[in-house]
């Protein structure tokens, strides 16, 4: 069977390092855990290791699934829930970033007698979530209006979308905009949550603009990876996830299909090299459980080929294992990897 071995251990430190970095530039950190579905596991690690963060996750479904597992944490939910997903992200979370007043005042109908605090997104530039910068104050005032003190906060997202990196300049938009609201309302925004992972260079060199104060670290702390800056965060570990595919089929065959190329299941046209006759093993893993491309075996002697819905073919040839039916072959993996393999259900999960 598939199996993923998740070393909670060296999460919490990378949590904890990260932790301390933010600490130094009187910055507060939020905890995502979106990559590991609010994994209680993860979550609790990352809690007993690390004092005074909130836990962020994108889904209403994930933060529930934290609290029932007895979890008491400050929680943030970082998407707009849908209209039938408000009432339980009243419940389930202390702050919800928004970017619509329709859901914005919906939200706030619903949590009149709750203490939920609201941030509202700005989008500076990489097109995900967010009202256009330019065009920003005339709602943010609006936004004011309706929420009052329970719009505590300002905040942009950068590097998910777009791949747009993080530079001091773009945060500069947001602590503008916020002074430009004091002035005009008297309203003060007592959270700037500009950064994640892709902006850690901005705190790492120095740059990061006086005045914003909260990050929302994910891949980072789950990983150890930038992939928006394409590195490694310095400090952090990234074998922090191992995942293991059991092989089913073992046999040699030709590199090239013998017939007339189509397209494969996932509508993709393969290409294929001529290496003559290889050994190749067949995985129980599939595109439906792991993002394929983005696998590296631990033997650097193997190479993935490709994979249907079910099946990961890779080559064994040039290895000095001699691998057998029923034994596992591990693999590294990138955070679009890892999210799949935590939301599939057919990969057992092994908490180191």
């Amino acid at each position: 069977m598939a199996y993923v071995e998740i070393y909670i251990d060296k999460i919490a430190n990378n949590a904890e390092y990260l932790k301390g970095l933010l600490d130094n530039n009187e910055i507060e950190m939020v905890a995502v855990s979106k990559v590991t579905c609010g994994d209680p596991h993860i979550v609790t690690a990352i809690l007993e290791k690390v004092k005074n963060i909130k836990i962020g996750e994108s889904r209403v479904e994930n933060l529930e699934r934290i609290h029932k597992s007895g979890i008491n944490a400050e929680t943030m939910l970082l998407r707009s829930p849908s209209s039938d997903k408000s009432q339980k992200a009243i419940e389930n979370a202390d702050t919800i970033l928004v970017s619509e007043l329709s859901v914005l005042e919906r939200l706030i109908n619903k949590s009149l007698k709750k203490d939920n605090t609201f941030i509202y997104m700005v989008d500076t530039g990489d097109l995900r979530e967010g009202v256009w910068f330019e065009h920003a104050f005339e709602e943010m005032k609006k936004a004011v209006e309706l929420a009052g003190k329970k719009l505590t906060g300002i905040g942009t997202n950068l590097g998910c979308y777009g791949g747009v990196k993080a530079t001091p300049e773009k945060f500069d938009i947001l602590i503008e905009l916020g002074e430009k609201i004091r002035k005009k309302t008297g309203h003060v925004f007592h959270y700037y949550s500009a950064g994640n992972t892709a902006s850690l260079p901005l705190v790492e060199n120095g740059d990061c603009p006086k005045g914003i104060n909260q990050f929302r670290l994910g891949e980072s702390i789950i990983c150890g990876t930038d992939a928006t800056n394409n590195r490694i965060v310095p400090g952090t570990r990234q074998d922090t996830a191992i995942l293991y595919g059991e092989i089913i089929e073992l046999k040699k065959k030709p590199s090239l299909p013998w017939g007339e190329i189509g397209r494969d299941a996932f509508g993709r046209k393969p290409e294929f090299t001529d290496k003559g006759w290889r050994w190749r093993a067949i995985l129980d893993l599939g595109e439906q459980d792991v993002l394929t491309k983005s696998l590296k075996p631990l033997d650097n002697k193997l190479e993935v080929l490709h994979a249907s819905s079910d099946h990961l073919i890779v080559d064994i040839t040039d290895s000095k294992v001699e691998y057998k039916i029923g034994e596992h072959i591990a693999f590294y993996m990138s955070y679009g990897a890892l999210l799949r393999v935590m939301t599939s259900k057919y990969v057992n999960k092994v908490y180191i």
